[in-house]
């Protein structure tokens, strides 16, 4: 089978690529750059931006279904960026797919749609936590907007699914690990609030298997089709016992310090109006979007993926820390 998986450079992406192959599946990764890796999984590679419309159309023809991984992520740039990347890039994979007559579209999304200032979520799913308002960040706003062209897609020729993943960790991460370790080495990380909230994060192997799983169930009618689905570990931990885990399993030292929310949140704030007024270079180390995440609780029931496409973590946090810890 022909399949297109957008973002194949990415942590999660190069997961799916590598899983994707080894289930005997021929894949073509649509980036914005060039990654040694893919080549060496045999992974052949198209060179692109989302939002040019003939760049992604011409990279879809002959695919037999399409992973939409790619996004522009973070917690800091313009609207616009967020924008092209993330709504307009998403609705030219959704037009390709129908140009070609592609009949399945598995879209990574994210839990921040559902994002809500500081109000918790404690065993939630896509049918119990409603979509967020009033977002202080382009990143949730443009994945809500995208998540609903992908499921509003849904149809008898296009069967379309929204995966959620929360926190995705592991070896290989360039993102979130090293930022986290950066800043523990240097004193600089503190937990927002008392560190206490509990939250999902997904082991890396998890979250591709959860896509595979889901490919695998989707067709036109099918009760994954057309709908949203959380995916984690299914293993909520305070902040403070993941976060010092992580760091113990590559080698950086714990984090004791906190940082009240009101604070982070002022930070935040006067970031968010520093950053462009000065034009200073790089994300801010605090936003208050990011302030609200930190501080608050957010933990998802896997029960309606389990059900409906039969997702099952294989691999637990403590393997994955061991794992983890292995690559280091």
């Amino acid at each position: 089978m022909n399949l297109l998986v957008t973002g194949g450079g990415g942590f999660l992406g190069q997961a799916l690529c590598r899983g994707l192959v080894a289930r005997g599946h021929s894949v073509t990764s649509f980036n914005r750059g060039h990654y040694p890796e893919l080549d060496a999984l045999g992974v052949r590679q198209v060179r692109g931006d989302l939002a040019d419309a003939a760049a992604v159309r011409a990279a879809a023809q002959g695919m037999d279904a399409v992973f939409h991984n790619a996004a522009k992520a973070g917690a800091w740039g313009s609207y616009e960026s967020y924008h092209l990347a993330n709504v307009v890039g998403t609705q030219n994979v959704i037009d390709a797919c129908r140009a070609h007559g592609i009949g399945r579209l598995v879209y990574t999304s994210t839990p921040s749609v559902t994002h809500r200032a500081t109000h918790p979520v404690e065993g939630g799913t896509a049918d119990t936590v409603p979509y967020g308002e009033g977002f202080k960040a382009p990143y949730a706003t443009t994945k809500k907007i995208a998540e609903q062209a992908v499921l509003a897609a849904d149809s008898p020729d296009l069967a379309t699914v929204a995966l959620r993943p929360r926190l995705i960790w592991g070896p290989g991460d360039q993102q979130l690990l090293p930022r986290l370790a950066e800043r523990a080495r240097a004193g600089r990380l503190r937990f927002v609030g008392d560190g206490e909230n509990r939250i999902d994060t997904t082991y890396i192997d998890n979250a591709a298997q959860a896509h595979f799983d889901a490919f695998a169930h989707l067709a036109p009618g099918a009760a994954c089709a057309g709908r949203a689905y959380f995916i984690s570990n299914g293993e909520p931990r305070t902040v403070r016992e993941i976060v010092n885990a992580l760091l113990a399993a590559v080698g950086a030292p714990r984090v004791e310090k906190t940082l009240p929310f009101g604070a982070a949140y002022a930070i935040g704030a006067l970031c968010e109006t520093a950053w462009p007024l000065l034009r200073l270079e790089g994300e801010p180390p605090m936003t208050r979007f990011l302030a609200e995440q930190l501080s608050t609780t957010h933990w998802y029931d896997m029960a309606p993926a389990q059900r409906d496409f039969g997702y099952v973590p294989k691999v637990s946090i403590a393997e994955g820390l061991q794992r983890l810890q292995a690559s280091a």
